[in-house]
């Protein structure tokens, strides 16, 4: 991860082609942890399916509903990360997803970018609790979160259609109390797992 300069950035509609081309290559890693594609995978994942979701991605986010971020890798589109449910008062809370390219896992490029997002949640966005599911069988996911301090909070049973099944998930949770002194960012940083750009 310190070898590579990873930021976060608005989705954009000239993604498309980037975008279909990971996700219909690494068709076989995503399939397993996210919700089942109606219509298959190719259709759903073709660049001609992209300006559809850019625009559904972007009216939810004026809309104050989401924070949809295109995780890049040295300039390049490398995956999404998502604030997705997001409510304000009472609860200020919201939910996290991420997928990123096969080719760049194991590096913490997905902690890293999570971490990014807390800090603008907790910071800016003024968020109290962001929530994170994932199935018990998707061990890189788990540690993503628990490496940033999620605590697992229970065992959702049947919860979401995944890859044409409806699949138990653990549910994961921090709140602002939780912050690291200097953020998650800054917590990556002092563990040696990330440098400042």
């Amino acid at each position: 991860m310190r070898d590579h300069e990873i930021r976060l950035r608005p989705v954009r509609l000239r993604d498309g082609a980037d975008w279909a081309r990971i996700r219909l290559r690494d068709e076989d890693h995503l399939r397993p942890w996210e919700p089942t594609t109606y219509g298959g995978w190719s259709r759903r994942n073709s660049t001609v399916e992209w300006p559809g979701r850019w625009y559904l991605l972007r009216s939810a986010s004026r809309r104050g509903l989401s924070l949809p971020f295109a995780i890049t890798v040295d300039g390049a589109l490398a995956g999404h990360v998502m604030i997705g449910n997001l409510v304000r008062e009472p609860l200020l809370s919201a939910y996290v997803g991420y997928w990123l390219d096969s080719r760049l896992g194991g590096r913490g490029i997905t902690t890293a970018a999570v971490a990014l997002v807390l800090d603008h949640c907790f910071g800016p966005v003024r968020l109290h609790r962001v929530e994170a599911t994932v199935r018990p069988e998707n061990m890189a996911s788990i540690a993503v979160l628990t490496r940033l301090g999620f605590r697992r909070e229970g065992l959702l049973r049947r919860y979401l259609d995944v890859d044409g099944a409806w699949r138990d998930h653990y549910g994961f949770a921090v709140t602002a109390e939780e912050t690291p002194p200097g953020g998650f960012a800054g917590k990556l940083i002092r563990e040696g797992r990330a440098a400042r750009a």
